[in-house]
């Protein structure tokens, strides 16, 4: 009897758990939207391919952009168009003479720029209202949660299947998440596989 009590307590704790995460994403993602549409006068599909040029697909494929995003290839060409036409995105000579890569111009680094600012500033300003120690111990579980959505978002790729959304990091900051110090969560996460994928097949040409 008593053991059935605690699972019901647990069940009712982590569903309210859920539904308090579910709450604090809405209304952080709500409030990113505002903040980037409000610093670029973009929406947020031109604001997400912005920023993964800045760090994620520097010089990227229109393939792999639309991977990183979450977008159809159609959809990414006339994305890619338009950021054209505003004079953020140049296309440069891919590896053959019919490819062609986006990058970021000059103008566009600068807007890229902006609109990242403006989402960390989004997300940063809820947190000023809790003292060092506990934004520390958000900071520790942040990092655990974000291990293990890229471990679940590895096995739904291994299994055929491909997230929704585009790339988990496709709006990060790589100075700030430390990949280049290898305190990513996300990259520490999908090392294991990455280095089995880099491994030669037995008997493959290298």
């Amino acid at each position: 009897m008593e053991s059935s009590h605690r699972g019901r307590v647990s069940r009712v704790v982590d569903a309210r758990l859920a539904n308090l995460l579910g709450a604090l994403s809405t209304g952080l993602i709500d409030g990113v939207h505002d903040a980037t549409s409000t610093a670029a006068q973009i929406d947020e599909a031109a604001a997400a391919a912005l920023i993964a040029l800045l760090d994620f697909s520097p010089r990227g494929s229109v393939q792999t952009l639309s991977q990183v995003i979450g977008l159809t290839h159609s959809g990414t060409v006339r994305l890619v168009d338009r950021l054209v036409k505003a004079g953020y995105v140049a296309r440069i000579p891919g590896r053959d003479a019919r490819s062609r890569l986006p990058i970021l111009t000059a103008t566009g680094t600068k807007v890229a720029k902006r609109v990242r600012i403006a989402r960390e500033a989004a997300i940063a300003r809820p947190l000023l209202q809790l003292p060092a120690i506990e934004r520390a111990t958000l900071t520790s579980l942040c990092e655990r949660l974000v291990s293990a959505i890229t471990k679940q978002r590895l096995a739904q790729r291994a299994g055929g299947l491909t997230p929704a959304g585009g790339a988990l990091c496709r709006l990060c900051d790589f100075a700030a998440c430390g990949r280049d110090r290898g305190i990513c969560p996300a990259a520490e996460a999908a090392a294991p596989q990455a280095a089995i994928a880099s491994r030669p097949t037995r008997g493959r040409r290298r």
